[in-house]
């Protein structure tokens, strides 16, 4: 085509050689793709600064301690008061060119997972074996997600602890874990969970190290390594969350209170013997001479 491109239209080489117009036309350029960022700033009164100004006006907002944590959208609006006319998304970007975005938080680990060695749990009796894990639950009338944290007892399937939150942090397990195991004065107890951000952070670990509780993680996109409390959540939404419209958090927060409690003092297992939770955890407390509790599963109201 270059050969001939000064004797024939440029149309005719291209049917000829079956190559597009607009492959021939493109004139490749360096550099990054779309529109070169504007390297200036517009003021209210329709005067115009540099780009680094405004980053140094960015620097001198946050050197307010509260404003220093701001993201980039609400130091858009200090801006906006200062009389910037200028978006969230240029501050963003002059944000990140200088390294003044705030870091994303992020989860700290330590050591070596103990990954489960075997899928069946094998249990004889009350807190000898734990399992937890969060679900979604979905609230209508608000139009939400919320979280649901359990802990349940394998032996006898009973429903120890659970957190119904908006958010399910770290600091939610530890609470958790520490008011079941200051209810029932055990040891040698093992847990189970997946590896959900909240279980693995090391706050968590620490503090189940501390108390002398073993922790057991199920391997990735394995839940059947964690049946138990999987199986209770699979009941929990087939007899609650899809029969009942949530009109609001706490609507869903007592009815779900409410089932686990009729979950533990009335609904009979097959795996039990017909027997309800609460039956097969009282024959073996008194069997095996440990503290009896009472009948009401744990519920931190928060």
């Amino acid at each position: 085509m270059a050969k001939y491109k000064d004797y024939v239209p440029k149309t005719w080489l291209c049917k000829w050689t079956g190559v597009s117009r607009s492959n021939w036309y493109y004139a490749p350029t360096s550099g990054e793709r779309g529109c070169r960022p504007s390297t200036c700033t517009y003021r209210i009164d329709g005067s115009k600064v540099g780009n680094n100004q405004v980053v140094d006006e960015i620097r001198n907002v946050m050197r307010d301690e509260f404003i220093a944590s701001y993201g980039y959208e609400r130091l858009t609006w200090e801006l906006h008061e200062l009389g910037y006319h200028i978006n969230k998304k240029k501050v963003y970007r002059l944000m990140k060119e200088a390294s003044l975005l705030n870091p994303k938080h992020r989860i700290h680990t330590t050591g070596q997972r103990q990954f489960v060695q075997q899928r069946n749990i094998l249990a004889d009796r009350p807190m000898q074996y734990l399992t937890m894990d969060i679900k979604y639950v979905y609230i209508q009338g608000e139009k939400r997600n919320v979280y649901l944290l359990t802990v349940m007892d394998v032996f006898s399937r009973r429903v120890l602890g659970h957190l119904f939150k908006t958010s399910i942090r770290q600091h939610d397990v530890v609470l958790l874990m520490d008011a079941v195991l200051q209810e029932y004065q055990v040891s040698k107890v093992v847990v189970r969970n997946d590896n959900g951000s909240q279980f693995i952070a090391h706050s968590v670990r620490k503090f189940l190290k501390e108390r002398g509780v073993a922790q057991e993680f199920t391997h990735i996109a394995t839940p059947q390594e964690n049946a138990y409390i999987e199986a209770l959540h699979s009941i929990l939404d087939r007899e609650v969350i899809r029969r009942y419209w949530f009109d609001s958090f706490y609507h869903g927060k007592m009815k779900i209170a409410d089932y686990y409690t009729f979950y533990n003092a009335r609904r009979k297992h097959r795996s039990l013997k017909k027997q309800t939770p609460d039956k097969c955890w009282d024959i073996n407390l008194k069997n095996r001479q440990i503290q009896k509790t009472n009948n009401i599963p744990l519920t931190l109201l928060n």
